[in-house]
This record gives C-alpha cells, sequence and structure tokens, in this order.
C-alpha cells in the first residue's frame, strides 16, 4: 500500500492558497489605483510639469482661432503616474482668466491612459461643484450633457474643449467633432476647472496660462 505524505498536502493546500492571495491582492492593486486616476484626472490633485517643444495646434483649433498660440502646457501626475498632457492655446487677443467668456481659447488634453467617459463627465461635475459654480439645477443639465458628450479614452487619445463667445464651446475627439454646448455659463463654469485660481491643480494653472494672459488686467491673473 501506498503512503500519503500527510505533511505533502498542507503544505500544496497552503501554497495555493497563498498564490490566490497574492493574486486577489494584486487585482485590488489595480483597480484601486485605476479607480483613483479616475477620480484624480479632472480634478487635478497631482503635481503638474513642462513638456518640451510642442507641435503645431490641431486642425479644429487653427479653424477657430486668429494666429492659434500656444500660450502654456503641462503635465498632470498623479504620484509619479502620467495622467494627461494639457495645452492652453489662444487667439490674438489672449484671454483675461478672470473673464473666460470674452475671448476664444482653446484646451486640449491628450490622455496617457484609459478612462471612462463617465469617470470624465462625474469628475467634472464635482469640480464645478467645489468651485461653487451656477445653480445646483444647472450642474444636473450639465452632468447629462456631458455623459453624453465625453466617450471613453484610451492611452493618446485627445479631447479638445473650443470656446467661441458667439457659439459657446465645442469639442473634438482626435480632431473629429463629438457635441457642442452653447450655454456660455457651462463654458465659464467648466474651464474654470483648470484656469480659475481656485484650481485644485494650481502648478497645471501657472503653466497653462504662462501666456494667455498678457493683454489681460493683471489683477485678474
Amino acid at each position: 500500500m501506498r503512503r500519503t505524505n500527510v505533511h505533502a498536502v498542507p503544505a500544496a493546500a497552503r501554497a495555493l492558497a497563498t498564490g490566490r492571495v497574492a493574486a486577489l491582492m494584486a487585482s485590488l492593486r489595480a483597480t484601486l489605483r485605476a479607480t483613483l486616476v479616475a477620480a484624480l484626472a479632472v480634478c487635478g490633485l497631482v503635481a503638474a510639469s513642462p513638456l518640451s517643444a510642442e507641435p503645431g495646434a490641431p486642425a479644429p483649433v487653427r479653424a477657430a482661432l486668429d494666429r492659434a498660440t500656444l500660450a502654456g502646457e503641462g503635465t498632470l501626475r498623479w504620484l509619479g503616474l502620467r495622467i494627461y498632457d494639457a495645452r492652453l492655446w489662444v487667439g490674438q487677443r489672449g484671454i483675461d482668466p478672470g473673464r473666460l467668456d470674452a475671448s476664444p481659447f482653446a484646451l486640449e488634453l491628450r490622455y496617457a491612459r484609459s478612462l471612462s467617459g463617465a469617470a470624465i463627465a462625474e469628475r467634472s461635475a464635482v469640480e464645478i461643484a467645489r468651485l461653487g459654480m451656477a445653480s445646483e439645477a444647472q450642474r444636473v443639465d450639465w452632468l447629462a450633457r456631458m455623459n453624453v458628450l465625453f466617450p471613453d479614452v484610451r492611452a493618446g487619445d485627445r479631447i479638445a474643449g473650443i470656446f467661441d463667445p458667439a457659439s459657446g464651446t465645442r469639442f473634438y475627439l482626435n480632431d473629429r467633432p463629438i457635441g457642442e454646448v452653447a450655454d456660455p455659463d457651462f463654458a465659464r463654469a467648466f474651464f474654470s476647472i483648470w484656469l480659475d485660481r481656485r484650481t485644485a491643480a494650481p502648478a497645471l494653472r501657472d503653466a497653462l496660462l504662462g501666456h494667455a494672459a498678457a493683454a489681460a488686467p493683471a489683477a485678474s491673473r
């Protein structure tokens, strides 16, 4: 009769259990990191760093802005993770950060990782509320619009928001139009996420507004 090694079975069981626990913990860590990145991707609770030399303005930006000029750029990071690169484009008049609805401009985000459109919309709404922009009814309406507008993104995808005082805000995914919001109140609230003095990412704001306010009163910067 073959003898069973009574010590081998518990050892094998422990090894299997240890492997399962390790795999579960790795999965939980990945899920937590993805959730936190999605939550912070819009609100900007991360450090910003400057970018290297910039390429030309995207086609929709060139079409919308007279002599489109790169005002500033920066990279949003969270715990060393690159979330997105941001670029602010302005026209010949520049913009006044204190009066975002006065001149045309464009903000482009190039994502470095995958995020859901729902997460982008939800975080945008949270930040607009944190800044105390607009009424609750307006924010509810805007969230519904953003949920329709914003697609899921992958690394390398670009979303650009182009504001024109005469027509509102148009959005583009990789230079393709995806929708618009004509409400000027929405434009002020949405772009304030990055450009208001109370933004959650002041370093990124400073990087974006490098040359944007050249013609604006100093008190509004």
